[in-house]
């Protein structure tokens, strides 16, 4: 009997670590999965940098993030992890996330101790909740799942608003409180990512965002330290956007795209990854 998507996750991290690209939407994951990575991230700020074209600070709400989280997480065959903000709310709100989440496919999320409305964890002017409430959220939606291995991460904030040390305590509360795993948002030294991994022995998500106030280590420097989960949330969408800019630059100027067709994906790869074979078939021939 093949096993569920968040057992696979699960069994992911129990025999090792695992790096999971951030996707903005269910095509991009699909590249993901064909690229041979063994799971996938559903970032929040991506969902709403490319949906709506508004930043990350908590804009979609629980049935927008649900909607397009699920688009992913059945596209693929790969679990696929979310960024749930702070639960959407407090008691029944969390309960109803996860229920939902688990209901799209996902297997699993993260949700947050920052208060509402969230910022992006690398911006100053974050603010985060007691630390019973958060341990509310996180008892809220262990309590909810029905599959046992829908993974609950417990991210925390605390670090730009509290210090290194308070990241550290909090965490070690969210563990008691039944969290899954702990992610530890903007750190600010590969030294804080080594010594946070030696406070806490329990399964670490580790967020390597650029530009913002965690350096840039690599996978395996991750491993060594002892990370299970590694996300790159918004690497492939800035890598896009930057191609598109250019793009849209030159045919401003050129007024013809001719010059970029080696650069682009054909109709035949994009019908291939979307396995589109009715229409693949149909233009087979056909200059893409």
């Amino acid at each position: 009997m093949q096993k569920t998507k968040p057992a696979r996750l699960r069994d992911l991290i129990s025999n090792g670590a695992v790096l999971m690209p951030g996707v903005p939407n269910a095509s991009i994951a699909r590249q993901v999965e064909q690229a041979g990575f063994d799971a996938v991230y559903v970032s929040g700020a991506g969902m709403i940098n490319s949906t709506a074209g508004m930043p990350d600070i908590g804009l979609l709400n629980r049935d927008e993030v649900v909607r397009l989280a699920g688009y992913v997480a059945h596209a693929v065959r790969i679990p696929a992890i979310v960024d749930a903000d702070t639960g959407f709310g407090e008691g029944e709100e969390v309960a109803q996330t996860i229920r939902e989440l688990e209901k799209a496919g996902l297997a699993g999320c993260h949700i947050e101790d920052q208060e509402f409305p969230k910022r992006c964890g690398h911006l100053a002017g974050k603010t985060i909740v007691d630390l019973g409430t958060m341990i509310k959220r996180i008892k809220t939606a262990v309590a909810a799942r029905k599959d046992k291995n829908f993974m609950i991460i417990a991210r925390t904030d605390a670090r730009g608003v509290e210090g290194f040390d308070s990241s550290v305590k909090r965490a070690a509360s969210y563990m008691e409180a039944g969290a899954d795993a702990i992610f530890p948002e903007a750190l600010e030294s590969k030294e804080e990512f080594r010594d946070f991994a030696k406070e806490i022995d329990f399964p670490l998500l580790a967020n390597m965002t650029e530009f913002g106030k965690s350096p840039l280590l690599n996978f395996k420097q991750f491993t060594d330290f002892g990370y299970r989960m590694v996300i790159f949330p918004q690497s492939a969408f800035r890598v896009s956007m930057k191609a598109t800019e250019k793009f849209l630059a030159a045919l401003k100027k050129a007024g013809t795209q001719s010059e970029w067709l080696e650069q682009m994906q054909t109709r035949q790869a994009l019908y291939e990854l979307l396995d589109y074979d009715p229409a693949a078939k149909e233009w087979k021939g056909f200059r893409d």
